[in-house]
């Protein structure tokens, strides 16, 4: 397991900025890997923390070419063990309302359909 952290801090103007810390201090900027449907993404900067704060600065600018109707997820990967350090997802358009609306009315269906057995059950064990 990697010794690695990416806390996410902010996602302003397209660029996801976030800390990382637990990385060697060999002066190197660690690698990172981001990934969008399993295919690179290549806008990530990794940086020394500002006036020598512990960690690294990683910001990672959104491509908008990437952006479409739905739920788009970007993964953040340690390269050397595969292991994701984080993960962000933006939400655009509007057939997210009708998937979400699709969902609730699933998720009330089988709520109704549990509390039907529960209380069939309640009145058979009596």
């Amino acid at each position: 397991m990697s010794e690695l952290s990416l806390v996410k801090t902010r996602i302003r103007a397209g660029i996801w900025e976030g800390v990382l810390t637990g990385a060697a201090g060999d002066g190197d900027a660690p690698r990172l890997e981001v990934t969008h449907q399993g295919e690179p993404v290549q806008s990530i900067a990794v940086t020394a923390g500002p006036d020598g704060a512990e960690g690294w600065t990683v910001k990672i600018a959104i491509p908008p070419d990437l952006l479409s109707d739905g739920v788009q997820t970007f993964l953040i990967t340690d390269p050397e063990t595969g292991e994701t350090l984080n993960s962000f997802s933006v939400v655009t358009g509007e057939p997210l309302e009708d998937d979400i609306r699709g969902e609730l009315d699933l998720l009330r269906a089988e709520l109704d359909m549990l509390k039907r057995a529960f209380r069939r059950h309640c009145v058979e064990t009596m």
